[in-house]
């Protein structure tokens, strides 16, 4: 996975040099936006490394055909060395970045239902548990082979893919982006509890699948 774009697009008459003793890693994302910003393009190339991942999972994850998904997520970077000049910390980086990402896939599927419906009930609970976690809570206590570890792996990226689209969406900023529930609100457009409503039902979506996958509870 490459990006295939052009970082010198936003700043080819101001490029600083760069320190060799700078610390990317430590930096925060809005303090690599600015470093990019003002010239330094190993700024960029850590911010790059540290959200690419997430970034390609979450547009795979939505669109079936790999050429599409991959289309858009150079996209996306494209247009955050566009606009590294004009990028604002005032929202967390990753929340930005997310809405570009969802702004542009909304777009991509313009044509089919983007916008599904579900009941918003108000939960007391946060949503703060992981697929990734109730899926270890069943080999903590039992041995499991690395073959019963890839089915069920493959049985949640089917049952993710099984989602209502504004469940599937919410789950994947969680998940893949690692962001919160009011940041998922800030992105999607909508309520904290509306958000927090389409959370929950995904993961007792997941479990009611996961269970009719593998034959056990979840």
């Amino acid at each position: 996975m490459k990006l295939s774009v052009n970082l010198y697009a936003n700043n080819a008459e101001s490029v600083q040099p760069i320190a060799a003793s700078a610390d990317y890693q430590q930096q925060t994302d809005a303090s690599l936006m600015q470093l990019y910003a003002s010239g330094d393009l190993r700024a960029f190339e850590t911010l790059y490394n540290r959200h690419k991942g997430g970034l390609y999972r979450y547009f795979m994850r939505h669109i079936r055909e790999p050429s599409a998904a991959e289309d858009l997520y150079q996209e996306i970077w494209n247009k955050v060395i566009i606009q590294a000049k004009h990028y604002k910390p005032s929202a967390k980086f990753t929340t930005w970045l997310y809405t570009l990402a969802h702004n542009k896939l909304v777009d991509h599927v313009r044509h089919l239902s983007v916008v599904n419906k579900v009941v918003v009930r108000s939960h007391d609970e946060e949503v703060d548990e992981s697929p990734q976690e109730f899926i270890q809570s069943q080999m903590d206590n039992e041995p499991e082979s690395i073959l019963t570890s890839i089915r069920a792996a493959e049985s949640l990226k089917q049952c993710i893919g099984q989602l209502p689209h504004a469940q599937k969406d919410s789950f994947l900023l969680k998940e893949e982006a690692g962001l919160s529930v009011k940041e998922i609100a800030t992105v999607l457009n909508t309520s904290f509890e509306a958000s927090k409503s389409r959370l929950r039902y995904a993961y007792e979506n997941l479990r009611q699948c996961l269970h009719l996958k593998t034959g056990r509870a979840i």
